[in-house]
């Protein structure tokens, strides 16, 4: 995979979003923002065993991408590389060839109707053609198909090693996706991206942005003293029952929350706007608290599974 003009990238956003946004689902959705996806990475890194955490520093260290730390000179870590997925897809906007802003998007997410929850009928499966690597796979696919697709070419040593690289990126914010309730659920609102949504002390915004980033940011000022804070409450039992399963399992398990509080707590809309309640902010950031160590504990099984 060549390396993208960022440059290039960055004017080009500026040009095409415009047109971009008629034809695709409203307003991106980037789960948990940039603060949650480090957060994950940062549980999740606690939890690696050395040797796998030696082998993912190794990895990283060999790749140069610059959508990955915006500086190709920079060591880049598990830290910045979980944000990599997101500006690949962004960045992509301005690249007017296949592999274009269309053919990553839907790998973020799993749209689970909660009126008629089918996970089959949300995640198409479509396979990869023989010979065609997973990050050049079919658009149509979902985020579980992508984390398993990902997962079987880390644990693959014959994998290319560029290739390799790119499903631990992936790999690193694909498992921070599937955790975030709206990213595997939907009431055709494009996972909550066209309810608006207000509340006390809040910026007013969209539903899927308030479990994105507000909710999140109210556990702490850094990623840093966030994750610390979650470790400590971890438990062990915890973590051993957390690794278990698969992300299918864990896409259903967000959806579930996301029926019965992201959505199911919802208040009637006044205007079209639906004020939140004090309640629902506090279960939003319980439910987004216990998401986000879920989602380290589970992405740390997965590499050190992988990379044993």
């Amino acid at each position: 995979m060549g390396v993208i003009n960022i440059w290039q990238a960055i004017f080009g956003v500026s040009i095409c979003v415009g047109l971009v946004l008629g034809f695709i689902r409203q307003t991106p959705a980037l789960a948990w923002g940039d603060t949650g996806h480090q957060v994950v990475a940062l549980i999740a890194r606690a939890h690696l065993t050395n040797p796998v955490r030696q082998k993912v520093d190794g990895m990283l260290a060999a790749d140069r991408d610059p959508l990955t730390s915006g500086r190709p000179l920079t060591p880049h870590d598990m830290i910045s590389a979980a944000l990599w997925a997101d500006r690949y897809r962004d960045n992509e906007r301005s690249q007017p060839k296949p592999n274009s802003y269309t053919q990553t998007r839907d790998w973020h997410f799993v749209d689970i109707e909660i009126r008629q929850p089918n996970q089959q009928q949300a995640c198409p499966q479509p396979g990869i053609p023989p010979g065609v690597a997973a990050s050049g796979g079919p658009p149509n696919a979902c985020v579980v198909d992508k984390i398993r697709q990902f997962n079987t070419e880390l644990a693959a040593p014959g994998t290319d090693p560029q290739e390799r690289i790119i499903a631990l990126k992936f790999l690193l914010h694909f498992v921070g996706d599937v955790h975030q309730p709206l990213h595997s659920a939907d009431d055709h609102d494009q996972g909550g991206n066209s309810k608006r949504v207000s509340a006390r002390g809040f910026p007013a915004g969209n539903l899927h942005h308030f479990w994105d980033t507000e909710f999140v940011e109210q556990l702490g000022d850094n990623p840093e003293d966030i994750a610390n804070e979650l470790l400590r409450s971890i438990t062990d039992a915890q973590r051993q029952a957390w690794s278990q399963g698969g992300p299918a399992d864990w896409a259903q398990e967000a959806f579930l929350l996301a029926r019965s509080d992201a959505y199911g707590r919802l208040p009637s809309p006044k205007n079209g706007t639906y004020r939140l309640s004090g309640r629902y902010i506090d279960t939003a950031i319980s439910d987004v608290t216990i998401q986000l160590s879920r989602a380290g504990v589970r992405l740390a099984a997965v590499l050190n599974a992988a990379l044993r």
